[in-house]
């Protein structure tokens, strides 16, 4: 797709919002699998959460891992643990786990809408990791409020910057070397988007540089993974691994840090390099001492 096309539509994305709030949002899935280990149907599932209070918070991920996508608020911890008890009183014996990776080989593809189906065509010419991504990770996503002005500016280098350094001290799977197999030029896992001084340029050429399998600007800037995805007026965090409440706290503590204490937030930009192969460093565990350090 051309990048004249896309230019408008990823301005948008960039667009941040107009004061400094800080709250944070949590997007988190789970494995779902039923009492004896096998693929529980989605619709089994949605028929148990129907018009209870979790309903309109459930989604799906294309192999039947549910998410649970909370609204923004100053205690998101909480609030995941509260909805995530009501979720399980509601499925019974259907389990939810919090783990990044399913270790069944044989989850079938369960959203089968163009999208999904397209996409799975997509990555199946390149290798069998789309298959393993779509249908068996799952991660923790954290959406934290962006900023206008400078600050705004360092919130989106700052945990481009960092990311591989978090996921190395989060996460425990291979999940992430998964995600790096991919489709490099749709995931961004490398230093591309910290290029230059303008964003928007740098995340329009790494958009047009992504094979298009569904229709219009919009559509395909919905197919692109980086590990941190501008929203507009706030920053979704992707590279982390589905984490457990305690771990997700943490995880939490540490991003609020960076995005929303400025001087905490300048420091970390200047003492952190920008490097090649910090991601796949940080998929094969080998930055873990310097994440000690």
């Amino acid at each position: 797709m051309e990048a004249r096309e896309l230019d408008p539509v990823v301005a948008g994305l960039f667009a941040r919002g107009r004061g400094r709030s800080m709250r944070v949002a949590i997007e988190q899935e789970y494995v779902v699998a039923a009492a004896d280990g096998s693929v529980v149907p989605i619709e089994d599932v949605r028929r148990a959460i129907a018009g209870s209070s979790a309903a309109p918070y459930v989604t799906f991920e294309p192999g039947g891992q549910l998410e649970l996508s909370l609204p923004p608020s100053l205690e998101p911890v909480r609030e995941l643990r509260a909805m995530t008890a009501v979720v399980r009183r509601l499925l019974g014996g259907i389990t939810l786990r919090p783990i990044p990776v399913d270790p069944r080989a044989d989850v079938p593809l369960q959203l089968t809408s163009p999208r999904y189906v397209a996409m799975q065509r997509h990555f199946d010419h390149i290798g069998p990791a789309g298959r393993r991504m779509m249908r068996r990770t799952a991660s923790t996503q954290l959406c934290l409020d962006w900023w206008p002005g400078q600050a705004g500016l360092e919130q989106w280098r700052v945990l481009n910057a960092v990311g591989p350094y978090l996921a190395a001290r989060f996460n425990r799977s291979e999940r992430l070397a998964t995600w790096l197999a991919v489709d490099p030029a749709r995931t961004a896992f490398d230093e591309s988007l910290l290029r230059g001084d303008d964003p928007v340029a740098s995340y329009t050429v790494f958009a047009a540089g992504a094979t298009a399998f569904v229709e219009g600007p919009a559509g395909h800037l919905s197919t692109l993974f980086p590990p941190v995805r501008p929203r507009g007026t706030y920053l979704e965090v992707r590279f982390l691994d589905a984490l457990p409440p305690r771990t997700v706290q943490r995880a939490v503590d540490v991003l609020r840090r960076l995005m929303y204490d400025d001087v905490h937030r300048r420091d970390v930009l200047r003492r952190t390099p920008c490097a090649e192969g910090l991601w796949r460093a940080a998929a094969a565990g080998v930055l873990e001492q310097e994440v000690a350090a």
